[in-house]
C-alpha cells in the first residue's frame, strides 16, 4: 500500500524553477502527504496544493526543530555578513570561501529542523528532501533524527577543512540516507566527495501530463502581439554563469531574417537586452522574472522553439529541457552534456548545436525561422528519464524501504 509522503522543500517560498511544480505533483499523487516548507511557501504553491488533502507546515513543530531553525537563521545572517565583508577579490581565496562554507552549515541545520518536524508530526513516514544541500548529508540525518531520501541537484560548493571535519563526525548518518542524483554526471561528482553515501540516479522533474493546447499556443501569440506567421524563440531562466549568453549574443548578431525573442527569468543583463533590441530584424519581448507557472506556460506557448545554451561540461539536469519535453515545445540546445546529446540524437524536435559556436547556433535559429520543427511527441518525457508523478512517488517509496530505520 503506497501511503502519504513527507515532502520537505526549502525552495517553496521562491517563484520560478521546478521545485513547486514537482512538490505539487507528488502531493497530488499521494493525498494526505505532509509538506514541510521551513522558509515559508509562495501563494501559487499553496493554490497548487489545494485539494490534495496535504498538511502544510511552515513553522517548527517541536522544540528541537525550533532550536535548529533558529541556529540556521543565525548562521545565514553570519554568512550574508561574511559575503559583504569578503566580496572584494583582494581577500585571499580561502577567506572568500568562508561565507559559502557557513551556507553549507546553514542548509544542514534547516534540513535537520524540517526532519525533526517530520518525525514529530508523521513518524514512520517516507521522508524526502526535494532540494537538498550538496554537503553534510550524514549530519542532517543525525541532527534531524530521521532517515530520509535527498535530491542532490548539483555540486557547487565543495567542503573545506572545517565542514569536512563536521561531516566526518556524523559519517555514520550517511548510512541512513540515500541521495537521489538528477544525472549520472552529478552522481559521479557526489561519489568523488562522498564515496560511502548510497546514491540512485533519478530525474527530478515529473511529467504532469499538462501539454500545451492549441488554444494556449494561440493565446501565447496574442499575449505578445506576435503574428501567427512570425518565428518565435523563447529564452527562459536567469542568466547564471553556467549559461552561455555570450554565444547567444554573438549568434543573434549574425541573424539575417526576422525573429521574435521572448525572454523571461531573473537575473537578466539589461545592457545585453538593450543591445539585442537594437539589432535589425530582432524583436525582443521581455517578461520580468521570476514568474508564476501560468505566465511561464504562456511564454512557452508563444514559441516555435525554446533555446538552451550552457557552457561545456555542465552536467546537471536542465529543467528547461524537461519543460520542452513535457509541454511539447521544440528545442534548440547546446551539446554541453554528452549524455543529454545522446538522448536527443535523431529526434526531429531537437536541434543540437556545438557549445560555444555562434555560427552553428545562428544556423539553427535560421532553420526554425524557415521551418519550425515538429512538436515533441507524448514519448518525449520518458526519453529523457522523466516519470509521471505517480511513478516518481512509487520510486521514492521503494527506495526509502531500503533504508535502516534504527536511530544512530
Amino acid at each position: 500500500m503506497m501511503g502519504p509522503l513527507v515532502l520537505i522543500e526549502s525552495q517553496a517560498h521562491r517563484l520560478g524553477g521546478h521545485a513547486q511544480r514537482t512538490l505539487a505533483a507528488l502531493a497530488q499523487a499521494r493525498p494526505g502527504s505532509l509538506v514541510v516548507a521551513p522558509h515559508g511557501i509562495a501563494t501559487e504553491a499553496v493554490g497548487a496544493l489545494r485539494g490534495t488533502g496535504v498538511r502544510l507546515v511552515t513553522a517548527p513543530a517541536c522544540r528541537r526543530a525550533a532550536v535548529l531553525l533558529a541556529a540556521a537563521r543565525a548562521a545565514a545572517g553570519l554568512s550574508a555578513a561574511g559575503q559583504r565583508v569578503f566580496r572584494s577579490r583582494r581577500w585571499p581565496r580561502r577567506l572568500r570561501r568562508v561565507p559559502h562554507q557557513i551556507t553549507l552549515i546553514t542548509r544542514c541545520l534547516a534540513e535537520a529542523s524540517a526532519l525533526r518536524s517530520a518525525r514529530h508530526l508523521q513518524p514512520g513516514a517516507d521522508v524526502v528532501i526535494l532540494s537538498a544541500s550538496e554537503a553534510l548529508h550524514g549530519a542532517a540525518a543525525v541532527l534531524g533524527g530521521q532517515p530520509h531520501l535527498r535530491f542532490v541537484h548539483e555540486q557547487v560548493t565543495t567542503e573545506d577543512a572545517v565542514v569536512r571535519w563536521l561531516g566526518r563526525l556524523a559519517h555514520r548518518g550517511e548510512q541512513r540516507v540515500v541521495a537521489l542524483v538528477t544525472t549520472r554526471a552529478v552522481g559521479d561528482q557526489l561519489a568523488a566527495s562522498f564515496p560511502r553515501l548510497p546514491a540512485v540516479v533519478a530525474a527530478f522533474a515529473v511529467d504532469d501530463g499538462r501539454r500545451l493546447s492549441d488554444t494556449e499556443r494561440h493565446g501565447g501569440r496574442s499575449a505578445f502581439d506576435i503574428p501567427t506567421a512570425g518565428a518565435v524563440v523563447c529564452l527562459v531562466g536567469g542568466w547564471w554563469p553556467y549559461k552561455d549568453i555570450d554565444t547567444i549574443d554573438a549568434a543573434l548578431a549574425r541573424l539575417k531574417k526576422p525573429l521574435h525573442l521572448v525572454v523571461t527569468g531573473a537575473p537578466l543583463d539589461e545592457a545585453v537586452l538593450l543591445r539585442w533590441r537594437d539589432l535589425p530584424g530582432l524583436r525582443v519581448h521581455t517578461v520580468p522574472g521570476p514568474v508564476t507557472d501560468s505566465v511561464l506556460r504562456l511564454v512557452y506557448a508563444a514559441a516555435d522553439a525554446t533555446l538552451v545554451a550552457r557552457r561545456p561540461g555542465v552536467g546537471k539536469e536542465s529543467g528547461l529541457v524537461m519543460d520542452a519535453a513535457r509541454l511539447g515545445v521544440p528545442l534548440i540546445v547546446s551539446d554541453h552534456d554528452p549524455a543529454l546529446t545522446a538522448h536527443l540524437h535523431g529526434q526531429p524536435w531537437a536541434l543540437v548545436f556545438p557549445s560555444g559556436d555562434p555560427d552553428a547556433l545562428a544556423e539553427a535559429l535560421h532553420s526554425v525561422i524557415c521551418q519550425p520543427p515538429e512538436l515533441p511527441g507524448p514519448d518525449a518525457s520518458a526519453l529523457l528519464g522523466m516519470r509521471t508523478a505517480g511513478e516518481q512517488a512509487d520510486l521514492l517509496t521503494r527506495t526509502f524501504a531500503c533504508l535502516p530505520t534504527k536511530e544512530s
